[in-house]
């Protein structure tokens, strides 16, 4: 049968920094070590004004072909994963595509996935190389909440930041794509949410309330629900590891490494205890950019990589979780060093 591999992976970071120094001087109640030790991030990269979900898309595939001597034109399909497109058409992976150089003759598209982005487009990936439809997928996600978030919003401000990440699947590679969990429940969209501003509530509301916390709540900005996030997490993402497993056919033992979304760092400590993975099988690494959405994997997985924490012959199973609801799990199976 034939097999899909991650080849290469390479991220993008924009210039501007909002540390959590600079998050105090507007919010002086919180403090730089109170949001680093609950939420786990000291720095997060935050788009300007005028750069986009496709800027930095296009920024983090040059980043991958000149990292890896990468030809554009051995890419022959574009993906891209975003919550935040330039426009609503034409699609975003059209300009990337056209932006990069890419071949006229290569497919492109976007979906719409927040932290359950990456897995869900290895899933695509591996469907369109497995059904000769691709031989080399570019995988790219984007992601731009910081223009979702209120200024006065030091919840979501503290943990959200902007990145995009770029991942080439082939028929070979470093990485064996294995098999997959995904699921979804649609009950669970009103828990993190923009209402206005597409199709169903085109116009702005300019409604603003500040909750029992002084944190605001519109309909024209970024909404979640803490609690309500948290427990469907505690909920699905063990059955999500347990199904993965199930579905590869292996045991919590013989997994290297545990690389979940990177949500933030108490979600990931009390997820990591339910499911009673070692501390050093778990990847925890979101201080330097924050909760990048649909990135956070592919940066994680990265930096592991780098830090040489994943070795020949050893499998890592990445768990994706969020916006929708929605989850999805995989394992990769490493052959040899990026």
């Amino acid at each position: 049968m034939k097999k899909s591999f991650i080849k290469a992976i390479s991220y993008y970071l924009p210039d501007l920094i909002l540390s959590n120094e600079d998050l105090v001087k507007e919010f002086p109640d919180w403090t730089a070590e109170k949001v680093a030790n609950k939420i786990g991030v000291s720095i997060r990269h935050i788009v300007r004004s005028d750069e986009t979900a496709v800027d930095m898309a296009i920024k983090a595939g040059e980043k991958l072909f000149k990292e890896h001597n990468i030809l554009p034109s051995e890419v022959d399909f574009v993906i891209l994963c975003t919550q935040s497109p330039d426009y609503f058409l034409p699609t975003s992976a059209c300009l990337v595509q056209n932006a990069l150089g890419i071949p006229t003759t290569s497919g492109a598209f976007d979906f719409n996935l927040g932290c359950s982005g990456f897995v869900y487009g290895l899933a695509i990936a591996k469907g369109l190389i497995i059904g000769n439809i691709a031989k080399n997928v570019l995988l790219i996600t984007s992601e731009t909440y910081s223009k979702y978030i209120h200024p006065k919003d030091k919840v979501n401000r503290t943990i959200f930041g902007d990145a995009a990440s770029a991942t080439l699947i082939s028929g070979s590679g470093y990485a064996e794509i294995l098999e997959f969990s995904l699921g979804t429940d649609g009950s669970g969209a009103d828990k993190l949410i923009v209402k206005s501003g597409a199709l169903r509530n085109p116009d702005k509301s300019n409604e603003l309330i500040f909750d029992e916390s002084g944190n605001p709540v519109s309909p024209d900005y970024l909404f979640m629900d803490g609690s309500g996030i948290f427990n469907f997490t505690l909920e699905m993402v063990p059955i999500l590891v347990k199904d993965t497993l199930a579905t590869n056919e292996l045991e919590m033992e013989q997994i290297n490494q545990f690389i979940f979304h990177q949500a933030n760092k108490y979600m990931l400590g009390f997820l990591r205890k339910k499911i009673q993975i070692p501390e050093n099988k778990f990847y925890q690494e979101m201080s330097l950019t924050g909760n990048t959405v649909s990135s956070t994997i592919p940066i994680a997985l990265y930096d592991a990589i780098n830090n040489n924490l994943i070795l020949k012959n050893e499998l890592v199973l990445l768990a994706g979780f969020g916006v929708g609801f929605s989850w999805a799990g995989t394992v990769l199976k490493f052959d040899k060093y990026l």
